[in-house]
């Protein structure tokens, strides 16, 4: 037998899902010059970030519950236009008063993701091991490590972690501050070597935004991108956080930082895009509802 609660939340989740597919569909429409098909994509990207997913009741403008409906609706979306891979850019549940809550808050939340794609990639966000060790939250994402590197379609991915206090400790057991976000020693030189054996132009994802080293930046995050401009492959970072849209261009390089999907109560607050990427390095962002849209072509 459910709880009037657990039941609440299946009829809230369904009630998203008609819902939030009707919003979508007509914020697709807005978007359909970038699904035209003088843009031949190699690569489509789903992208969210932000649900902060707790059984909870609202706080603010955070609508903890809501986050199952709401991804389930993007999730519609994505499968519509056939993304080849899902990111999620931290903060995917929201903090809890012991592990095992927090680890059902992920259970549950994941449930609705792993339905959207296989291949899937999680970004560690201060509010995932707020709680949980590192270890706790990717066990049970079944994700091996916290950064890495991977390949697609010719596209070179790079997963960071900046979930890393001031003196080089990991975040976990509330044991750091939320605006303390930094890259240690050794994940830089891992990223100075990666870059230099990737081939093909590189996408970075992150949590904490690269392109400012306020509360919502990464401490070090000159030393990153001096790290990402020498490159000279590197096309684009997108990051969260900040639960805001916002765009910066940085020697070449955007960084663009993509509202968050808690904020805001109904399942016109929300927010996700669709990262088209074409063999000549020019992007194209369709952002759905609360998510801008965006079209970047690479300099000659």
């Amino acid at each position: 037998m459910f709880t009037d609660e657990t039941q609440a939340l299946v009829l809230g989740r369904r009630a998203f899902l008609q819902h939030g597919a009707l919003i979508l569909a007509a914020t697709a429409a807005s978007t359909k010059s970038l699904f035209a098909q003088d843009f031949n994509p190699k690569l489509r990207i789903g992208v969210v970030t932000d649900l902060h997913y707790a059984d909870k009741p609202p706080a603010g403008k955070r609508y903890y519950r809501e986050s199952i409906g709401k991804l389930a609706a993007a999730g519609a979306e994505f499968q519509k236009h056939k993304v080849d891979l899902v990111v999620e850019l931290g903060d995917f549940v929201d903090a809890a008063d012991s592990p095992a809550v927090e680890q059902g808050y992920l259970k549950s939340i994941n449930r609705e993701f792993v339905e959207i794609c296989k291949d899937r990639h999680y970004v560690l966000g201060n509010h995932c091991v707020d709680t949980l060790t590192k270890d706790e939250f990717l066990g049970g994402v079944e994700q091996q490590k916290s950064y890495y590197s991977f390949d697609r379609a010719g596209f070179h991915f790079v997963v960071l972690d900046a979930c890393f206090r001031q003196d080089g400790q990991p975040y976990g057991r509330k044991n750091s501050k939320w605006n303390d976000a930094n890259i240690p020693p050794a994940e830089l030189e891992w990223l100075q070597a990666d870059l230099k054996q990737a081939t093909g132009n590189v996408i970075i994802l992150a949590h904490q935004r690269l392109d400012m080293s306020n509360d919502y930046g990464v401490k070090n995050c000159e030393a990153v991108r001096k790290i990402l401009e020498a490159s000279g492959q590197v096309l684009a970072v997108f990051q969260g956080h900040n639960h805001i849209n916002d765009l910066k261009q940085i020697s070449g390089i955007h960084y663009c930082t993509l509202t968050a999907m808690v904020d805001g109560e109904g399942a016109e607050n929300s927010g996700s895009s669709i990262v088209q990427l074409d063999a000549a390095g020019n992007i194209r962002v369709s952002g759905f509802l609360k998510h801008k849209t965006y079209q970047w072509d690479r300099p000659a």
